[in-house]
Formats: structure tokens, C-alpha cells, sequence
């Protein structure tokens, strides 16, 4: 189905449809994964540390097995729902809005042998094309901050989940008490009017039906996942620019810049989040 028309959502779909955009994020962060990872240490490699979130969020839920229908919102490259149908042999529907970030997704798929598992499906998750109380689980890893009805997204996972299933997330926010205007710079670079907070999740999901089942702060890593994609960005910037256009990698670093000052501030938060819909 085709996603919803708003400026937040078509921003994003343009954005990672875009050339520089797919480049970028297939080399810095290995074609896997696309978002914030966990470090052990300073060095260790995007790609390692972005798994070990996925690890991390599979071993939230009570139980993942063979028979866990999951939904994956925002599902980028697809590592995570790979991950899944791989480690339990679960059917996972992959939901993203990115057809160049789907085609990547499926053939790697179809390189794997895994297309009986995982089916790509472009397409928003404002608007979920999928019966209620279809899924057991419902997944997504630093993607919902770009709906434009964030509030639309918590209904529809509350729809879609069947009783006594679980919403495991993460997402970059803004901290409760963020003062006002400090998040501009950010907000601009992507396109976005606001941030979510950790507050606002819990508030939506609760006013959705869903209960509330737990928040890790682990805003620490955002700063170190930002600081180690700048990093490798610096490091690197001499093969990327055979691939990436000048003004992107500028715009880049400036932006990674305001989300590390924004976490070292105190003005951001992120970490794993977890609800439940009443069996």
C-alpha cells in the first residue's frame, strides 16, 4: 500500500531513497543495520555494535519462537529481521518506507534463502496495511521519530498486536524536561517539527491500550554511536567521497556534531522501551 502523504514522511522516504544516502549508510554502517548501537568499547565496529542492539531487543519479550508472527517498523537494510528469522525461524513482515533500502533488503534476502521468512513491504506504519491482532511482536529499531502522527504509529502497533503481545522499540528523543529550541539544529537536519520523548511514548501507549513494561536509559550510547559514526565518517571520508557527494558528507558531520552535543547535554534520551497489550 502507498505510505501516507505529510512532509515528515515523504522527507524520509526521499532522504533514503537518495544515492548518497543508501551509499552512506551501506558503507559506514556495513549494509546490515541502520541504527544506534550498543558499545562495549570506543573501537568496537559500527556494524558489531548495531548487532548487539538487536540482541539486545530479542531478549526483551518472554519468548520469541518459530510460531511469533513480528512486525519490523522502519526495517531499513533488514538486519534485525534477519536476525530473527535465522535465531527462532519466525515469520517477520519487514515494513519501510525506503523502496531502494527494500530492494537492498530483499536480495539479500533472496542471497540467504530467506524469502519464505521475511517479506518486505513498502510502506509507512501510520497506516498499517495488516488485520487485527495480526503480529505477536512488534518491533523497531530508531525509526518512528520519522512519522509525522507519532501518535497514529502507537495506535496502529496496538491494533496490529494481538492480545498479550509486546511492542519492543527504540528511538531517538528528546529528554522530558529538553528545554525549548535547543533541538533545532537537529530538528532541521532531519526535516522533523519535534522529537518524541520517553513521557510522550508512554503516555501514547497507555492511552492505546498498551501497557507499560519497562524503559532502559541508555543515552550514554547514543553519544558513543555518534561519536564512533563521526569517527569512521572522518576516517574514511576519502572512499566515501568516490561515492558520496561532498556537500552530503559536510552536512553529515555537522549533523552528527548536534546529536553528540545534544546527548552530552542532557537534551536527548534514548534506550529500549517495552510494552504489552493486555491478553
Amino acid at each position: 500500500m502507498s505510505a501516507p502523504t505529510n512532509s515528515a514522511t515523504d522527507a524520509a522516504r526521499e532522504y533514503y531513497n537518495s544515492e548518497d544516502a543508501d551509499n552512506f549508510y551501506a558503507t559506514i554502517w556495513g549494509g546490515e543495520d541502520i541504527h544506534i548501537g550498543l558499545y562495549e568499547s570506543d573501537d568496537d565496529s559500527i556494524a558489531d555494535a548495531s548487532r548487539r542492539t538487536v540482541e539486545k531487543l530479542a531478549a526483551v519479550p518472554p519468548e520469541i519462537t518459530a510460531k511469533t508472527r513480528v512486525i519490523d517498523l522502519g526495517a531499513g537494510y533488514g538486519g534485525a529481521a534477519r536476525y530473527l528469522a535465522q535465531r527462532y525461524g519466525c515469520g517477520v513482515t519487514a515494513l519501510n518506507l525506503s523502496e531502494t533500502e527494500n530492494e537492498r533488503h530483499r536480495a539479500i534476502n533472496a542471497e540467504r534463502g530467506l524469502d519464505d521468512y521475511v517479506t518486505v513491504v513498502d510502506g509507512s506504519f501510520e497506516r498499517i496495511d495488516a488485520e487485527d491482532a495480526s503480529f505477536d511482536l512488534a518491533w523497531s529499531q530508531d525509526a518512528i521519530l520519522h512519522a509525522g502522527d507519532r501518535g497514529a504509529v502507537v495506535k496502529e502497533v496496538a491494533r496490529v498486536l494481538a492480545p498479550g503481545g509486546h511492542f519492543v522499540f527504540t528511538d531517538p528523543m528528546q529528554a522530558d524536561d529538553c528545554p525549548k529550541g535547543v533541538l533545532d539544529p537537529i530538528l532541521a537536519r532531519i526535516n522533523l517539527s519535534s522529537l518524541g520523548s520517553p513521557g510522550f511514548y508512554k503516555k501514547s501507549c497507555e492511552a492505546a491500550g498498551l501497557e507499560f513494561r519497562g524503559f532502559e536509559d541508555l543515552t550514554r550510547q547514543l553519544v558513543r554511536h555518534y561519536s564512533r559514526v563521526l569517527e569512521e565518517t572522518e576516517k574514511r571520508e576519502e572512499e566515501l567521497r568516490s561515492m558520496v557527494s561532498s556537500d552530503y558528507i559536510e552536512r553529515m558531520r555537522k549533523g552528527l556534531g548536534h546529536w553528540i552535543e545534544g546527548g552530552e547535554k542532557g537534551w536527548l534520551a534514548w534506550g529500549v522501551m517495552h510494552f504489552e497489550k493486555p491478553a
